[in-house]
Parts: C-alpha cells; structure tokens; sequence
C-alpha cells in the first residue's frame, strides 16, 4: 500500500497548529509524487514559513499516515489532522527564498544547488519514511532528520549555520 503525507505546522509544544494536503494542489499524497523543487503543493507550504508568510520560522513535519504513534495517543499526527484547521492557500512562487533554514540544528540547504531535482523540505521533515509504496528508498539518514525542527525559507544566506549538502537522488 502506499503510503500518504500531509505538511504540517506543530507548535512549539507539539500540537498541530494547521495542515494542508497535496491533493489541494493536484499533487500526489505520496512523498515522491510531491517532493519536487517546482511542487506548486510544496512551495505554497513553504511560502508560509518565508518571512512573508504566517508560519515564518515554525516546527514542521510532513507526517505520514503509517508513521509511528505520539506518545500516550493510539494514533498519529497525520490521522490526528482532521480534529486541526486545515488550511488551501493560493498557489505561491518561493524561488526568491534559496535557502531552507533549520534553526534548531543552525543548519541550511541552498535550493539552488537542487534545481529540476528533489526539494528538500519534505523528505528532510518526513515521518514515516519507508513503510509504505512512494516513499523514497534510497535509505539516506537524511529523511527525517529534520522533523519536528523549526524552519523557515530566507532570502539571504544565514551567517550563523552550516551548510547542509542535499544530494539525494531519484
């Protein structure tokens, strides 16, 4: 079976704050059918987490649906999102934000070293990965390692993090 994703916005103490899902955009639920730099889907989330956007430096996770359960709950983020405001932004263009910020690792990744290639915002903030049909098998520490964490998208480049190199491949 395959496996689906909705994007999420937590707050700081882990509670989901709003969720959008890919289908709003005719994207795939699954992560490879929407983890693409020109992902209309993945770039109207990301916008919310530009400085221009309502979301600008939030925690995000894309939670897949057999992810594992949260703690003292019998169910996961992603079947946890109907009880949340979902929200359907308008489609948004983000290629003036190069760089994919982690705040809580002080890390980034330059957008424009990926061009016509995978984005890195969803599969770095991927739960559940591989457990089920279109998720990304190529078996990198990568994916997930920054679910959860505070991100934003910026302009410029961070002077106090390091650059992360994300060189996944199809």
């Amino acid at each position: 079976m395959g496996q689906y994703y909705y994007a999420i916005i937590l707050s700081a103490s882990g509670k989901i704050v709003v969720w959008m899902d890919p289908q709003d955009y005719n994207n795939g639920m699954k992560l490879m059918e929407h983890s693409y730099i020109d992902s209309v889907f993945v770039s109207t989330f990301e916008y919310g987490l530009s400085p221009a956007g309502p979301y600008h430096k939030s925690r995000v996770v894309w939670a897949g649906d057999y992810a594992d359960k949260e703690p003292e709950q019998e169910v996961n983020l992603h079947n946890m999102c109907d009880e949340y405001k979902q929200i359907k932004p308008l489609d948004k263009v983000t290629t003036k934000y190069r760089y994919l910020v982690n705040h809580t690792k002080n890390l980034f990744v330059d957008k424009a070293k990926n061009e016509g290639s995978l984005h890195p915002l969803p599969l770095l903030t991927a739960e559940g990965n591989g457990r089920g049909g279109g998720d990304y098998r190529e078996g990198s520490e990568l994916v997930g390692s920054w679910a959860r964490d505070v991100i934003s998208v910026e302009e410029t480049l961070p002077t106090d993090c390091i650059e992360l190199m994300f060189e996944l491949e199809i």
